[in-house]
């Protein structure tokens, strides 16, 4: 009998979590499953599936929606996780339970960035432990060759936003920064301030630019850095009708007033949180001091990754 109510129990507050989540994939994907295993379980008390459920309770982990925060404008979404009660039954049939063996599953928001009004970014949503180094390009070409390698070394992907007329100019730079798998965005062509431009112009800031990335890589970008964080709601629409989310960053290096590497190192570490975008220029400070910001990057529990992985919604486990 008091097996039967713990069950009973424990059936109830997988309904309630379900229930207070009336958008939440988890209530049509699964409630009919779990009153069907309630039914099963009432009956012939199978404690295996007792154990199933219970873990299910302790470890699910709902969606988190994206949203439009007052202050860091927009946030993106977060997948949740929901073990598969009969696929983990099947796998464990006629064992004894092992929660390694649990069949786990990705679930999506029901709003991603897409789905909200268009908005500028400043970092991913802070429950996902990954961070982006986010590279602006207008000049600094001499330092590139030596970042690449650096990122080469510790296997990690950034993402360069491009000014256009530099581009145009540096086209085999431009296609071995694509080639060593980095993502390219969009960081307008003459580094002007947005916010002074008509629509017009701004448009064509933007479609210069993908041009000439385009025909050098055959790739669009799908992110836009507005030149020195200047920009106004138009701009954003502007990049949104492109094709491209408007990113900025909540760290900045502050690598174009030269500090010592040390001091910039040190200005990255102890600011860096889950769903950083890491604001740096090809300078020589930067250079000499990547190495150092990837490995406390890492260090930290953050895995470094491109700006478009970042605000994406998709789960990646926390390495600390």
């Amino acid at each position: 009998m008091k097996k039967s109510w713990i069950q009973l129990i424990v059936f109830i507050m997988i309904l309630g979590v379900a229930a207070g989540s009336l958008q939440n994939p988890y209530t049509s994907m699964y409630l009919s499953d779990l009153k069907e295993e309630a039914s099963i379980i009432t009956v012939s008390g199978n404690s295996l599936y007792n154990e199933i459920l219970e873990a299910k309770a302790k470890h699910d982990i709902a969606p988190e929606n994206a949203v439009i925060d007052r202050v860091w404008k927009g946030i993106p979404g977060y997948n949740g996780i929901v073990i598969d009660v009969k696929a983990s039954y099947e796998k464990m049939k006629g064992k004894s339970f092992d929660e390694s063996m649990l069949v786990r599953s990705e679930v999506e928001p029901d709003i991603q960035l897409d789905d909200l009004e268009p908005a500028p970014v400043y970092k991913g949503n802070p429950e996902k432990p990954m961070v982006a180094l986010m590279i602006n390009v207008a000049w600094g070409e001499e330092y590139l060759p030596d970042m690449l390698q650096l990122f080469k070394k510790h296997s990690v992907h950034a993402t360069f936003f491009l000014d256009g007329s530099w581009a145009k100019k540096n086209s085999d730079v431009v296609r071995m920064i694509d080639e060593e798998g980095h993502e390219i965005g969009n960081h307008a062509y003459s580094h002007p301030d947005l916010k002074r431009l008509t629509n017009s112009a701004i448009q064509k800031e933007l479609e210069d630019t993908n041009k000439v990335i385009e025909a050098t890589i055959d790739k669009k970008p799908v992110v836009f850095a507005p030149p020195s964080g200047s920009y106004a709601a138009n701009a954003v629409e502007i990049a949104n009708r492109l094709g491209m989310q408007t990113v900025l960053w909540s760290v900045d290096t502050v690598d174009w007033k030269k500090p010592s590497p040390q001091v910039l190192t040190e200005r990255v570490l102890q600011n860096v949180h889950a769903g950083a975008l890491i604001l740096m220029h090809p300078t020589e400070p930067t250079k000499k001091s990547l190495e150092a910001i990837i490995r406390g990057i890492k260090e930290r529990g953050y895995t470094p990754g491109t700006v478009s992985q970042v605000l994406d919604s998709k789960r990646i486990e926390n390495r600390r």
